[in-house]
């Protein structure tokens, strides 16, 4: 048995930062990976799908994502290749609570990620039409109808694409409005404008047999399940095969030692929640603090055109009762908006209330609450709202920060003033 100081299982995004990060500060680490690095943001999911809506075409997306993924999993070879991390190419296996194959470690990071998660429905398995976004990236012609099942993330991009492409696109979702992490009235005006530009969408309707759906290819887009292993029963750690590993706010599980970051906690299944993860597991392994606020988590939907959001819905904040003023901006009354042809768009910022205590408000007078858009370059707008949260920045500060005209950020100035 080889010992060492951690064992990280699977090379995605958060496995190979956790493995660098863990490195760079002296741990001696493992990372077992039985298929390609990268994981499946970067070979089969957020990486080969972005080379898809920034082309111009079918072929086009086809000849670049070949290029892409191969540039940047050598980059990720490269990480690996740091004299502190050996890298095992296969699948790594609990052999018990702190044994993986042939090695053993105090600590273990388990980054396994997610996998398809299929309807239960018939033909779902058997209907050769049917594919997931992995077999829908691999098909070598452009499908003339397309049918969505899901008007999720995965769903919503591949529709807006393939629509470009000049498939005609149905998207079928059970649910009254698409994308349920936006807030609705940006979500609901997303969607109207991508049916004027002609994708048709049959919201609120349930798929019972794939037989009933005339298309030539139909995109499975029902979401992502936290990938378990029936190994991780040797561990004795608390899992589920629908919500995944069990972590405390730490993600290490309920075996001490053993930490689950990523897709595999089902927490927050987005790339860069990953590797901040994998980052915060590493510190707590070496007992190093950081300041990483994962309330505040940024995301964003490569639709045409693009949507993005930070912090709580506005029905969120109805529900759980948090006073709020809503503040909105227009793409349309944006210089720059105008200059690139590209005015559709709206933002909406959530702040607390007025407070008294002077001619600016109390203390949190205007803090900073959330903010979801859709536009050209509003994931650019809300990253920028995501760094002035974690400052806990109120709008009266905003307003005295200085905007580079002509920008589209300024669509976030204006909403404040």
């Amino acid at each position: 048995m080889i010992k060492t100081d951690l064992i990280v299982i699977g090379a995605g995004p958060g496995g190979y930062r956790a493995a660098e990060y863990a490195a760079k500060q002296g741990l001696k680490v493992v990372i077992f990976e039985g298929s390609e690095v990268g994981g499946t943001c970067l070979n089969v999911g957020c990486i080969p799908t972005k080379t898809y809506v920034h082309s111009a075409s079918f072929a086009e997306a086809r000849q670049r994502m070949g290029e892409v993924i191969p540039q940047l999993r050598a980059g990720v070879e490269a990480i690996l290749s740091h004299p502190n991390i050996t890298l095992v190419r296969e699948k790594g296996a609990f052999v018990d609570a702190h044994t993986i194959g042939d090695f053993t470690a105090k600590n273990i990071i388990i980054a396994t990620g997610s996998e398809t998660k299929w309807l239960p429905i018939e033909g779902a398995q058997t209907d050769p039409r049917v594919v997931d976004s992995t077999g829908l990236l691999q098909q070598e012609t452009l499908p003339k109808r397309l049918a969505i099942i899901g008007a999720g993330v995965i769903g919503m991009e591949f529709a807006s694409v393939f629509h470009r492409f000049g498939s005609e696109v149905t998207v079928i979702e059970y649910l009254k409005e698409c994308l349920p992490a936006l807030d609705s009235d940006i979500a609901k005006r997303l969607r109207k404008y991508l049916e004027k530009r002609g994708i048709t969408f049959k919201m609120k309707t349930a798929v019972e047999n794939l037989a009933d759906i005339d298309a030539d290819l139909i995109l499975m887009a029902t979401g992502r399940k936290p990938r378990v292993q029936p190994d991780f029963a040797n561990a004795g750690f608390e899992y589920d095969e629908r919500q995944g590993i069990t972590v405390d706010t730490h993600f290490e599980t309920t075996v001490k030692g053993i930490y689950a970051i990523g897709d595999v906690n089902g927490r927050q299944m987005l790339a860069h929640a990953a590797e901040m993860q994998a980052v915060h597991a590493v510190n707590q392994i070496l007992g190093k603090t950081d300041a990483i606020d994962f309330s505040i988590m940024p995301a964003a939907i490569f639709t045409e055109p693009e949507a993005a959001c930070v912090g709580p819905t506005e029905d969120q904040l109805k529900e759980k009762g948090v006073a709020y003023t809503c503040k909105k901006s227009f793409w349309r009354a944006n210089g720059k908006a105008l200059t690139m042809g590209e005015t559709e768009g709206m933002l909406k910022l959530f702040v607390s209330p007025p407070e008294s205590g002077g001619a600016r408000g109390g203390l949190n007078s205007g803090l900073i609450l959330g903010c979801h858009a859709y536009g050209v370059h509003s994931a650019d707008i809300v990253q920028e709202v995501s760094v002035l949260m974690c400052k806990h920045t109120t709008i009266s500060e905003l307003a005295d920060m200085i905007h580079i005209h002509p920008t589209l950020s300024e669509i976030l100035k204006n909403a404040v003033e």
